[in-house]
């Protein structure tokens, strides 16, 4: 048997290897890197407990193999030159196990992700709690757009690409810097293995209360990643958090500063912004110079920041500003980022991925100021480990200004979270009342389904706001909402 944790490796030589196999390859980021291995000639296969559309499909559409359940022998059929563990699979898992016993080289996500692409690149790593995923997309795009030939590796499917992963043959290449842990054997977080030359921090506020005590400990990891973007490459701070600046100013690296607030003491701000059904348009100043007019088929002042973070990296990468204009204004967006899911007999249906106070809160303004004449009644799933605690009780409590109706599902009992740390729903319902938004919840996916479905009138905009499935509630709403409009009701 091989030490307590098996061949561990934090690097290797990728000629080294051929055959990888991926242990928890059907999650949403496991399952993607398989794709861009396969992409990249490497020969593919996983394993899972359970492998259920998109991912399966996808899966398949790669050929990539798929086994189940998790079992050595698994590994008798792959004979892999590699295993990845994905941060799912806990120690006592068969498969991880048996790579232990067997003294099976084996490594991380982040830390393969790392070695087999990152290595050589220009690593362009956009972290924070809020945008990183609309962030590293955009980022992505402005890059492909300019004929740079990036690689990318994003946590959400980028319309433009359907898809979150690209293999290129430029030296740039954008990951999502994700501050979740890395393996069972490590804890770090999954960004520290990214190399950043280039950076963003796009924001630092409290989350993932089941791996992080509170906040200065959340921010120590943050501390650790800005101290690895070199003397010589940038880091892309947001000025709106003077705790993302502080830390961001403890690494070498030149701090770049934007905010989407006009006339703000940073590198890049706004002038002139506009919202409209199209999204929106405002101008960008760098360092008191205007550049030009920016048209962003997005809406919402966290998106002109998001884009503004975009616009600063893009500069320090060479960009012109006319590369970065075309790039930005033909962004397609990202699934579940404010994507409309339907209009059912004049009601429209929103989809976001909003779970942290902030992000509901944005997300909500977001929306209002795109449909500034309809109703927005907002559902939303308190759903993440640090959502169904009461850390964010009073912050969720002002997270709906902008929404006249609003709709939570309560969510149930979680081993993660202790007793008497539960969010307090009935209580977030009072206070909503108080402020004047018709609120109410409910302990099951189809009493919401079947309460928005008979109640939303023509002209309401719906948003559903979750980081999960949500139990398919817009499905089965779009599915009550055209069995209603046949009905002619």
């Amino acid at each position: 048997m091989a030490d307590d944790n098996g061949n561990v490796l934090d690097t290797l030589d990728p000629k080294s290897v051929r055959r990888i196999h991926l242990v928890g390859v059907a999650g949403t980021g496991m399952g993607s890197f398989a794709g861009m291995l396969k992409a990249a000639g490497y020969d593919v296969t996983g394993s899972d407990e359970n492998v259920y559309p998109p991912m399966s499909d996808m899966l398949k559409a790669w050929d990539i193999p798929v086994r189940t359940p998790y079992a050595p022998a698994n590994l008798d059929a792959a004979k892999p030159d590699l295993v990845i563990i994905g941060n799912v699979i806990r120690r006592v898992n068969p498969e991880a196990t048996a790579v232990r016993e067997r003294g099976l080289k084996q490594m991380s996500f982040p830390a393969a992700l790392g070695t087999l692409f990152l290595d050589h690149a220009h690593s362009v790593v956009v972290a924070g709690t809020h945008g990183k995923t609309t962030t590293s997309s955009l980022m992505a795009h402005v890059l492909v757009s300019a004929g740079k030939d990036p690689s990318f590796l994003v946590g959400g499917v980028t319309q433009n690409y359907a898809g979150n992963y690209r293999v290129g043959k430029g030296p740039h290449f954008v990951v999502e810097g994700d501050e979740y842990d890395t393996a069972y054997w490590d804890k770090g977080s999954k960004f520290l293995h990214y190399r950043p030359r280039t950076a963003i921090v796009t924001s630092v506020e409290f989350d993932h209360a089941d791996i992080f005590r509170d906040l200065p400990h959340y921010e120590a990891t943050f501390e650790m990643f800005v101290r690895l973007v070199p003397k010589d490459g940038q880091l892309v701070v947001c000025a709106a958090y003077p705790n993302a600046v502080r830390i961001a100013k403890g690494g070498t690296a030149p701090v770049i500063t934007y905010v989407a607030k006009e006339g703000a003491d940073a590198d890049f701000t706004p002038k002139s912004i506009s919202f409209g059904p199209d999204g929106a348009r405002f101008d960008v100043v760098e360092r008191g110079q205007a550049l030009g007019t920016i048209t962003l088929p997005m809406s919402g002042a966290h998106n002109v920041e998001n884009a503004l973070a975009v616009i600063a990296a893009a500069r320090g990468l060479g960009l012109t500003f006319a590369e970065i204009q075309q790039g930005l204004s033909t962004f397609q967006g990202v699934k579940r980022r404010q994507e409309v899911r339907g209009d059912v007999g004049g009601v429209l249906v929103v989809d976001d991925f909003a779970h942290h106070p902030t992000a509901v809160r944005e997300t909500i303004a977001a929306i209002h100021h795109r449909y500034p004449d309809r109703r927005l009644w907002a559902i939303f799933e308190p759903r993440s480990n640090t959502s169904r605690r009461n850390i964010h009780q009073e912050d969720y409590a002002h997270a709906f200004p902008g929404a006249t109706r609003a709709s939570l599902k309560v969510p149930e009992r979680h081993d993660k979270v202790p007793e008497g740390e539960e969010l307090n729903v009935p209580k977030l319902i009072d206070a909503l009342k108080a402020q004047g938004i018709a609120a109410d919840g409910a302990t099951d996916v189809q009493t919401l389904v079947d309460r928005v479905s008979s109640e939303a009138k023509p002209g309401d905009v719906l948003l559903v706001m979750s980081n999960g499935s949500f139990g398919g509630f817009i499905d089965k709403l779009l599915t009550a909402l055209k069995a209603r409009a046949g009905k002619g009701t």
